[in-house]
């Protein structure tokens, strides 16, 4: 439904950054705040390499998430691409949403965080995440230390996982939206293409059926999604690349065992995803030191 000339003068929008250290829960608290998935979780750090953009549409206004890589100190040329594009963050949205958890509170990389928002002086809300996990008691001495480090606009403690003070998130930011457009369509949820959401789906499979460094030396590259309308039926064509030979042989598994889990897991999350049969076909492949090649960085997307 397009808006009236009346309503887009009344119209309320904004960009809002959601910053932090790794495994804090920004693509949960994501996910949570658009009541759907469009960035991969994992209890693994580093999971969310790219900043992907979520779009929550309210009454007469609209919120555009900007999920961003955990910020933190490395010398790997795919992690520096990775904290650059956090970085560059701050400075392209709004409003800025510290998410720090209350299981660590000290996280030695909210000091450098906290010195970029000191430069934007752009409103700014901490965001206390993972309060199920601990006493309440511990939420007071973590606030008053953070509110004598910045003067956060708000400081919200909340669980993403199971919602709780999320509600409040959403009012807080509704209260600092400026009069703007409306971006992006009232059915868009984000921008990133079919291609990018399968390639996510099938990499957060990876981080959860294998172990220690084998998911931050893969990648996933798509190579083809074709529809089948008469068979009710998506088939996609995926690549996941590896840096060794030894790699790839636990990436494919016993006889196959292993490919086929992550395959297997991955389709169900594609056939609620898309509505639809899925057909996948991954196949695994080497490619030589590609997270330290800045050319297969770029043309795997990082």
């Amino acid at each position: 439904m397009d808006l009236t000339d009346s309503e887009k003068a009344d119209y309320l929008s904004c960009f809002i950054a959601i910053i932090g250290p790794p495994n804090v829960g920004k693509s949960t608290l994501l996910n949570r705040l658009l009541g759907t998935k469009v960035a991969i979780v994992s209890p693994k750090p580093q999971t969310t390499r790219n900043r992907i953009l979520g779009i929550y549409h309210g009454e007469g206004y609209q919120m555009a998430f900007m999920d961003t890589p955990g910020i933190h100190k490395t010398s790997t040329p795919l992690h520096k691409s990775m904290v650059a594009s956090a970085q560059e963050a701050f400075y392209e949205v709004d409003i800025i949403m510290v998410v720090i958890e209350m299981p660590r509170p000290d996280d030695p990389e909210i000091s450098l965080i906290l010195k970029n928002v000191k430069k934007t002086k752009k409103p700014t809300l901490l965001i206390i995440n993972k309060t199920d996990t601990g006493p309440k008691e511990n939420l007071l001495p973590i606030i008053e230390a953070y509110c004598q480090r910045y003067p956060f606009d708000a400081v919200i403690p909340i669980s993403a996982l199971k919602g709780d003070g999320t509600d409040r998130v959403i009012e807080e930011l509704k209260a600092r939206l400026r009069p703007g457009p409306e971006f992006f369509p009232r059915d868009m949820k984000t921008d990133q293409s079919e291609s990018f959401l399968v390639s996510e789906i099938i990499r957060e499979k990876i981080y959860f059926h294998t172990r220690r460094e084998l998911p931050y030396s893969s990648a996933v590259s798509v190579e083809k999604i074709e529809e089948i309308p008469e068979k009710d039926l998506l088939s996609i064509y995926a690549r996941i690349h590896v840096e060794s030979d030894s790699q790839k042989a636990i990436i494919i598994g016993h006889k196959g065992k292993m490919i086929k889990a992550i395959g297997r897991a991955a389709r169900l999350d594609l056939e609620k995803m898309f509505g639809t049969h899925i057909y996948l076909d991954l196949v695994a492949r080497v490619e030589k030191n590609w997270s330290k090649d800045t050319k297969a960085l770029r043309r795997l997307g990082y």
